[in-house]
């Protein structure tokens, strides 16, 4: 098969969609690899990486498209993108459609089969190819909300883990999956109060044995949270409904109950976001702030690790792109049938149905 590559072209987007290890192993098996130029350039790849392993560089993104069979992205693709996929395009990248009507309507249009990698299941009913990023992301998300409460950055001046004789920043994670998980561990690390929130009892009692009694759980309900939010100076929103919009946990109201200077950081704003005043950002202008509340709302957090966020996102992408090359579409899916949970968009329409739903469509 032919592979096209092209260069992330999302803003501060520095992924890209293949490692030359992968490149490599998909030369090796016969198939041929068109990387854009510069497309690795954001993690100190230069093309000769790519052609050292037997891809072959083309000048821009409309020669790697026209030269595909099939399209290797980490982002969802921009509008511009969307006008270079034909009917015979196998796209194979990040989505997120739930919160997204354009693209799907472009992609739909397009003809292209488009399979999501955060729709993927594998025989555990895990999501293998959203969890290296849940956990960038998760990891991340202290960062950043322990950066910005900072008083510079506009917080209510709080270190997160206090200091001897002072309390620590109170942090409320809504969400016990990955990146809720990592969440925990990082923001226990700093030495924080953390109170993770989740609807599955089952989740809350594993959760529970693994920390040992160093984070505290609640189940999850809006009360619970609401009363909570007075005294929370971080709220890291890791909800995850596989492919579908996510609920909002936290709503305009709820914020007047926050003192000035708290930080939310949306880490479900790919699908959505979970609190009702998030909207996506950009690593370029990360934050705004709503009734004195600071958010945090990026939705390619892992874009800035993007050295990490490639190679633990291409260990787990290259047995799939493998099948796929391979066997072609139609039998890598029907091999594989949580693969097939993959499969957003083919001929024209959604099936995936939670996106469907999502968008009425």
């Amino acid at each position: 098969m032919r592979i096209g590559i092209p260069k992330e072209i999302k803003t501060l987007e520095f992924r890209i969609g293949a490692t030359p290890g992968v490149v490599q192993r998909l030369c090796r098996e016969g198939h041929q690899v068109f990387v854009e130029s510069g497309a690795g350039a954001g993690i100190g790849l230069a093309d000769q990486a790519f052609v050292d392993v037997g891809a072959e560089i083309l000048p821009d993104a409309d020669a790697v498209f026209e030269a595909a069979e099939m399209i290797v992205k980490v982002k969802e693709p921009q509008a511009v993108e969307i006008a270079r996929l034909k009917p015979h395009h196998i796209l194979f990248t990040y989505l997120h459609l739930a919160a997204d009507p354009d693209q799907t309507r472009g992609l739909m249009a397009s003809g292209c089969t488009a399979i999501a990698y955060e729709t993927i299941t594998d025989r555990f009913g895990r999501l293998p190819l959203l969890a290296p990023m849940s956990q960038v992301a998760g990891r991340m998300s202290v960062d950043v909300g322990a950066y910005h409460l900072l008083k510079p950055a506009g917080g209510r001046g709080l270190l997160l883990g206090g200091a001897p004789g002072v309390l620590p920043a109170r942090v409320l994670i809504l969400g016990g999956g990955v990146a809720g998980k990592h969440a925990a561990e990082m923001a226990i690390g700093h030495g924080a109060d953390v109170t993770l929130y989740d609807i599955s009892a089952a989740r809350l009692e594993q959760l529970d044995d693994q920390f040992g009694g160093r984070l505290k759980t609640c189940y999850s309900t809006h009360d619970l949270v609401a009363e909570a939010l007075p005294t929370a100076d971080l709220i890291i929103g890791c909800v995850l409904i596989p492919g579908a919009a996510a609920p909002k946990l936290v709503t305009r109201a709820d914020l007047k109950k926050m003192r000035p200077g708290s930080v939310l950081v949306d880490v479900a704003i790919d699908q959505g976001g979970c609190f009702e005043t998030s909207h996506p950002t950009t690593h370029a202008d990360p934050t705004f702030v709503v009734d004195e509340v600071i958010h945090y709302c990026v939705a390619n957090m892992p874009g800035a690790a993007p050295l990490t966020s490639t190679y633990a996102l291409s260990a787990a992408t290259a047995p799939y792109i493998s099948a796929l090359a391979g066997k072609g579409v139609d039998k890598a899916l029907a091999d594989d049938p949580g693969f097939a949970e993959g499969l957003n968009i083919k001929a024209g329409r959604i099936a995936y149905p939670a996106v469907a739903e999502a968008l009425g469509l």
